[in-house]
């Protein structure tokens, strides 16, 4: 029987063209994450799994992880996210980091559910992430530097949208304005954040299932569903509305669009599913139809750190995955051709393989990136394989060329082709890179 050549399914295999896009969208989250000030970290890829039961919710830890037993018995997950890992490293040097803290990481996580649309198993993702600051200029700073992001990238803020919720609206809402118990607050919180993902009619029959649990009336019901149709702050009951919660937000939404951003909205549907966010949370959605997911999303978690047994400090991050931005630069026709890295493929023309090495060495040494085709094929069999391998330039060596010191640079796509000394061909291919 032979082997499949198949991926395990819901991972990827990254031929050199996949990786030439994945780094292009790695060296932007970087580039504009540095620009901010946030620093690079990493952690294991295995994490213990009392780290996730702790907070990242059930659904998580008994459906979604993978998870062993090692040869010492201990019960160990491949990471699923990466908020519980950065919070043990802070936490881990609690006394010794310099607040604001800013880190940004881009780990591959794993998560077993059904692979679809903007969903696989295996995903890599952006995290970014502020400690030390307690008001919503942190969360300013992050949307801020997500919509940055996406104009790199290219987008217009026509494109995408960024919707805000509070969790301390949410539980002012349950408790004082519904006065839900917190078992019915947080079956309804969790029907609530997958709202979307399902129809009208059966959101409405789940939301009656969890009020029957109770002496409810019908008329809550109804006050729960009207609430949820508030695209507004100012629209929300005037109890609601004058709550501190509320005000934060409302706050935090006029800050955002007085730093230009016309793409900020109040979505009380948006919870996001983990249990460890505290205050605001929000997500950035794309607005064409045809691509309805959410492409990022994140929030305030201030207590997540003190489950260390340390002082608690206040955080606010995000993660964004790198299926649903591609997702996204599909669908807008942003996505580039990103081409070989290689500068120049070297096509040895006769026995002269020990005779190039100087020149080659050479022409390394000055910043060019060179394959070198030593194989006895013929010529035009070799230029095949450097247009398969999108490289832009070809250069002949052969006896004649070694002893003049004067060699054929070929540019592939324009088929423009000039008898060079070294330092000119240096000079050509970094001019036209």
């Amino acid at each position: 029987m032979s082997l499949s050549t198949q991926a395990y399914k819901g991972a990827r295999d990254f031929y050199p063209e996949d990786k030439r896009l994945q780094n292009y969208i790695f060296s932007t989250f970087r580039s504009v994450a540095e620009s901010f000030g946030y620093e690079e970290y990493d952690a294991p890829i295995l994490e213990n799994i009392e780290l996730y039961k702790a907070k990242s919710g059930e659904e998580i830890v008994n459906e979604q992880t993978y998870t062993f037993k090692d040869r010492g018995d201990r019960e160990v997950v491949i990471r699923p996210e990466m908020t519980p890992s950065v919070s043990r490293l802070v936490a881990g040097r609690r006394q010794e980091l310099g607040y604001p803290l800013r880190w940004y990481s881009i780990p591959v996580l794993w998560r077993y559910e059904r692979p679809q649309r903007g969903r696989l198993r295996e995903h890599w993702q952006l995290n970014v992430d502020i400690f030390g600051i307690e008001n919503n200029q942190a969360e300013h700073e992050l949307i801020l530097l997500a919509d940055r992001i996406m104009n790199q990238f290219g987008a217009q803020q026509s494109m995408y949208k960024f919707s805000l919720n509070h969790r301390g609206l949410m539980d002012y809402i349950f408790d004082s304005y519904l006065q839900l118990n917190s078992e019915q607050a947080h079956k309804i919180a969790k029907l609530i954040d997958k709202m979307n993902k399902i129809s009208p009619e059966d959101f409405a029959s789940a939301l009656k299932d969890c009020l029957d649990q109770g002496q409810l009336t019908n008329q809550l019901d109804k006050k729960l569903l009207d609430l949820l149709q508030i695209s507004q702050i100012s629209d929300l009951p005037s109890e609601v509305a004058d709550s501190q919660p509320a005000k934060e937000l409302q706050e935090l939404i006029d800050s955002l669009t007085d730093s230009g951003l016309a793409n900020v909205n109040f979505n009380i549907s948006i919870m996001r599913g983990f249990d460890y966010y505290t205050g605001i949370v929000f997500e950035m959605n794309d607005t064409d139809p045809d691509n309805p997911r959410s492409i990022m999303g994140g929030g305030r978690y201030d207590g997540l750190v003190g489950l260390f047994g340390v002082e608690p400090i206040a955080t606010v991050g995000f993660g964004w995955g790198d299926v649903t931005l591609k997702d996204f630069l599909n669908t807008h026709k942003l996505l580039p051709t990103v081409a070989s890295q290689t500068d120049v493929y070297a096509v040895l023309v006769g026995d002269v393989y020990n005779q190039a090495q100087s020149l080659i060495a050479d022409l390394r040494s000055q910043g060019l990136r060179i394959a070198v085709d030593s194989t006895d094929r013929k010529i035009p069999a070799k230029i095949k394989t450097a247009l398969k391998k999108d490289i832009k330039y070809a250069l002949f060596i052969g006896p004649e060329e070694l002893e003049g010191n004067q060699f054929n640079l070929k540019n592939l796509q324009s088929q423009q082709e000039e008898k060079l000394s070294p330092q000119s061909i240096v000079s050509t291919i970094q001019r036209t890179a």
